[in-house]
Formats: structure tokens, C-alpha cells, sequence
């Protein structure tokens, strides 16, 4: 259940800070007082609102903020999989709007909306002022029977979307290789080309990188060897002249006197290493010019498979390993369209298992709705009674589609007779905007007994009704309160007057603006309330004992 709410810098409202308590909370105002201010702020905090819809231009910052009892373990285990702590029971959903931005935070965790939804569906359920209209959609019809029928088919669900998903899948795939039956000689053709004009070129991966570096090292031969030349030259490679004859009769030079000096004799085993440092890339050096050949039909080869091999590349490939990915791809391709007839026979036994497992999981889902079905007519139609449909009769149509659709082989209708001798027809086409919100209250009662939200949320259910049947709204209302706690905007004395928790909804001026205000009334003033909504503008003696005495009767209808 809800414990408190505090809204801040929304619309109207600066701060107000409110507290709910168990069973029915009415909320009551006039009209524009800002009732639609706090189910809005109560959606924003849930994830399904908008800040923008609501804060002021000039506010930079807004704060919505609902206290949670709820000892279900659905939350518990929602929390446990975000790794929030979850102590007595107690959750704080808050979220807080600064320049142009929000965030959501559970029990001081930050967290995205969406999982904050997911909470909000095991905890609230919100009624809207319009929602009553989705009723005029059979979806809508098999929505509230599945959620009727529970676990029994929430599991089973599960299963057919997941046979569903391949059945599809199967169904496409074998389309697909109908229409690509016309085009297989030609896709053949073209395939045995591509494949043999790879096969033909019988790649190694890394060729072409070696061959790039081959092909490098011929085209700068001359260059290389003109190069090698000059070195060799300059060092006496291979003459009796440059700088290795030079350091040679250096070291003669010095050898002379080196035993003369310390120092003089290290001076000459540095010059006896350069010596033999030149002898050594001097003979490098000439083995290397030795051994160095120019091919010019080596070279026209290289150039040649490399002009193969970039040609591949540039139709199949951005190297050599891609072309033979391409290669071994095509390939299988070949070997599904030369055995052509073995493939679709292989994609009609896929399509027909799926489509033969799917139906026999939605015949069985069809079973559980059906019997399901025929408890959820049994309920609503005693709610409906209780809400002055005196001589209703109600049921749920089966109708079976010609093809599997995500939600099975059902087409379910809410069916509906509102007066002795009248046929049953669909529930769009009979019933008033004021009996489709009574047919929701009915609906919203029996799935309450089923359910494990713990509160319900009714944004002017009292829409269209007045006198008795008001009266029987208001029962019903009561009823469902004493397991669930519900927070009702009304209009209705009948309704208010049944409530528990009472709060007034104002509008004031202050400091030349008006805010709006929410306050929990006594007793006294409740019954005052309930004298402005009965009498208008001008409250009357006789008015509040008329208020007093609906308080009483209330407080006797609550007892039984």
C-alpha cells in the first residue's frame, strides 16, 4: 500500500506532502482544484508520467516521491535482482526532475524507468479517467482474461512465444525458398562461376603480402644496387682503397708506439674492433651484392598474381582470408540448391513440426481460457448485479482465427445484455460511457480478489452514473477496501461519503499566485465536504444533516 506521497514544484502545487491510510481514501474539490495534479505526479513517480506535462517553466527543479509497504514476494524478488536493499517491507520510489532532466531512484538507488514500471505493475494498479474505453476493444478482453487465469497460463504463454518465434521463423525461411526456386538455374550458374574463379586462383593466405614485399624489393633493385655500390666503395669493399684500408693502416700507425701508454694501447684495441667491424659488413656486404639477382620475368609473374589477387579482392573481399570465407560460404549455397528438392522438403517437415507444436500448445491455451472463462463471466456478472445491472447477463465469445497469431488461435469478446430479452451482443456496441465505467469497476473488483496489488488507484470512476446506482458504486467500492487500499478522485457525495481517509484538494492565492493544497479531513469535515458537493455553492441546515445522515449510513453499510 501507499504510505505517504510528497509532490514539489508541480503545476500548482509547491510542496504538499501527504499520508494514505489503509482501506478507502477519497479525494474530493472542486473542479480545477488540481485532483488531476497528484495521479499525475503519482504516474511520474511510476514511470509512466511526464515531468514537462506538469513542472513550471521557471522551475528548475521538481521532486514526486511514494512510500511502499508491500511484503509480496513479486517485489522482493524484483529488488533482489537489481541488488536494492528491502527492509520491513518499506519502498521509496522517488524521482527528481533538475534542468531538463530526471532520475529514478529506488530506496536510494538510482535506476531505470523501465525497471521502475516493472515494480509499479506488482504493487498499483492506476484507473484512469478514460480507461474504461479500451473496454470497447476485444485485445483488451483477452488481456483481462489471461490475467484473470494467472500463473495456470502465464508459463504455457511463455512456451507458445517461443514456438511461435519459430514457427515463424520456419514459415519465412520456407517462403523465401519458394520465391528463390524461380531464380535457382540462374543463382546456380553464377555461383559455379564465382566459386571456380576463386578455386582456379588456389589462394594461401599471406601470399599476397609476401608477394607485395617480393615485388617492393624488384622494383628497387637498380636502386638497391647503386646504393650497395657506393657503400661498398666508400668502406674499400672489394678494392684496396676507402675507409677499411684507411682504418687498417691506422692501426699499423698506432701499434707502433702503443706500448709506449696505457691510454694509447686502449686507443688501439677500439681501432682493432672498428678493423674487424669493417671486415665483417665489407664481406656482408658482398655476399648480400652476390647473391642479389634481378628476375625481369620473376618480376612480370609477381606483378601479374597481384593484379589476380586485387581483382578477387575488390569483387569478394577485403584479403585473402575474406575471399576463401566468401568461397567456403558460396559453396554451401551450391550444395543447398543442387539439392534442391532434399532442402525444401527439409524447410516443409521444419515448418510443419513448429506449426503442429504450436497449435496443440494453443489448444491447450484455449482449454485454460475457456475454463477460466466461464468463473470470470460467473464473477463479473454477480459484480455487475451489485452495481445495479439488475438483469444482466454476461459471457465471454470464443471465436477461432484461421492462422496462429502471438497470442494464440483466440478471438475473445466481452458479451453483454443489459435488459431482459435483448440478445447478447459485443460490450462496444451496447454499452454507455456511464455503464462502461461501472462493467471496468465490476471487471477491476473481481480481478482484485485475484490479484495481489495491493492498491487500486480510480480517477473518476463515477463518470455518467448518479442516485442508486452511485449508491451501488459506492458499496462496491467499500467492499473492495476492506482487502485492498484504494485512493478514489470523486465528484459523487455517495462515494465520498463511504470513505475511510478523506482529503481535500483546494486552490489558494498566495503571494499572487494560486497553489493548490491537499488536507485530511475530520470527521466534522468531511461531513462539510460531503454538504458542498450535495448543496453547491449555498450549504444549507437541512443540507449538512443530509450530509450527516449519508456519513451515518455509510459507516452501517461498512459494517456488513
Amino acid at each position: 500500500m501507499i504510505v505517504s506521497l510528497h509532490v514539489k514544484n508541480m503545476a500548482l502545487i509547491e510542496e504538499v506532502e501527504v499520508e494514505f491510510g489503509k482501506g478507502l481514501n477519497i479525494l474530493t474539490g472542486e473542479t480545477g482544484a488540481g485532483k488531476s495534479i497528484i495521479l499525475g505526479a503519482v504516474n511520474i513517480a511510476l514511470g509512466t508520467g511526464n515531468f514537462r506535462d506538469y513542472v513550471p517553466e521557471n522551475a528548475e527543479y521538481a521532486l514526486v516521491e511514494l512510500v511502499f509497504v508491500s511484503h509480496q514476494e513479486a517485489v522482493r524478488c524484483r529488488l533482489d535482482e537489481m541488488e536494492i536493499p528491502f527492509e520491513d517491507g518499506e519502498i521509496i520510489i522517488s524521482r527528481r526532475y533538475r534542468n531538463g532532466r530526471s532520475i529514478s531512484k529506488v530506496n536510494g538507488e538510482t535506476v531505470p524507468v523501465s525497471f521502475v514500471k516493472e515494480l509499479a505493475s506488482e504493487l498499483i494498479d492506476i484507473h484512469g479517467q478514460h480507461e474504461h474505453q479500451s473496454l470497447l476493444y476485444p485485445v483488451k478482453h483477452l488481456e483481462i482474461l489471461d490475467q484473470y487465469a494467472g500463473s495456470e497460463i502465464h508459463e504455457l504463454k511463455e512456451q507458445y512465444t517461443a514456438q511461435y518465434h519459430a514457427y515463424t521463423s520456419a514459415h519465412r525461411n520456407l517462403e523465401k525458398a519458394r520465391k528463390d526456386e524461380a531464380g535457382r538455374a540462374k543463382e546456380l550458374d553464377f555461383l559455379q562461376f564465382e566459386i571456380q574463379e576463386i578455386s582456379s586462383a588456389a589462394l594461401q593466405p599471406g601470399e599476397d603480402e609476401e608477394l607485395e614485399s617480393q615485388y617492393r624489393l624488384m622494383a628497387n633493385g637498380q636502386k638497391i644496387m647503386e646504393a650497395l655500390s657506393e657503400a661498398g666503395a666508400l668502406t674499400g669493399c672489394g678494392t684496396d682503397r676507402g675507409a677499411s684500408d684507411s682504418v687498417g693502416h691506422a692501426l699499423r700507425v698506432l701499434t707502433g708506439v702503443r706500448d709506449m701508454d696505457a691510454e694509447l694501447d686502449s686507443l688501439g684495441t677500439m681501432l682493432e674492433e672498428i678493423d674487424s667491424l669493417m671486415n665483417d659488413f665489407n664481406r656482408g656486404l658482398a655476399d648480400y651484392m652476390d647473391s642479389f639477382t634481378f628476375d625481369e620475368q620473376e618480376m612480370r609473374r609477381i606483378e601479374e598474381r597481384l593484379d589476380l589477387l586485387n581483382r578477387l579482392k575488390a569483387k569478394y573481399g577485403k584479403n585473402l582470408e575474406d575471399i576463401l570465407h566468401y568461397q567456403k560460404e558460396k559453396e554451401e549455397r551450391l550444395q543447398v540448391l543442387e539439392n534442391y528438392e532434399a532442402y525444401l522438403a527439409q524447410l516443409r517437415a521444419d515448418y510443419e513440426n513448429s506449426s503442429h507444436a504450436l497449435l496443440q500448445t494453443a489448444d491447450r491455451i484455449t482449454g485454460i481460457r475457456k475454463r477460466w472463462a466461464d468463473r470470470l463471466s460467473e464473477k463479473i456478472t454477480e459484480a455487475l448485479v451489485d452495481l445495479n445491472f439488475l438483469e444482466v447477463r454476461f459471457e465471454i465469445r470464443f471465436d477461432r482465427l484461421e492462422r496462429p497469431c502471438e497470442n494464440g488461435m483466440d478471438a475473445v469478446c466481452f458479451m453483454i445484455s443489459t435488459n431482459p430479452g435483448m440478445p447478447l451482443r459485443p460490450l462496444g456496441d451496447v454499452a454507455s460511457g456511464g455503464e462502461l465505467s461501472r462493467i471496468m469497476l465490476a471487471i477491476k473488483a473481481v480481478m482484485a480478489e485475484q490479484d495481489a496489488v495491493d492498491t487500486l488507484i480510480f480517477d473518476e470512476i463515477d463518470t455518467g452514473i448518479s442516485g442508486r446506482t452511485a449508491q451501488k458504486v459506492s458499496e462496491k467500492m467499500a467492499v473492495i477496501a476492506r482487502n485492498h487500499q484504494i485512493i478514489c478522485i470523486t465528484h459523487l457525495a455517495q462515494i465520498a461519503s463511504m470513505a475511510d481517509e478523506h482529503f481535500l484538494i483546494e486552490k489558494h492565492p498566495s503571494e499572487g499566485r494560486t497553489i493548490t493544497t491537499i488536507v485530511p479531513l475530520s470527521e466534522e469535515k468531511s461531513i462539510t465536504e460531503l454538504a458542498r458537493i450535495l448543496g453547491g455553492a449555498k450549504i444549507t441546515q437541512a443540507v449538512l444533516e443530509n450530509a450527516r445522515e449519508m456519513k451515518e449510513l455509510a459507516a452501517d453499510t461498512k459494517k456488513y
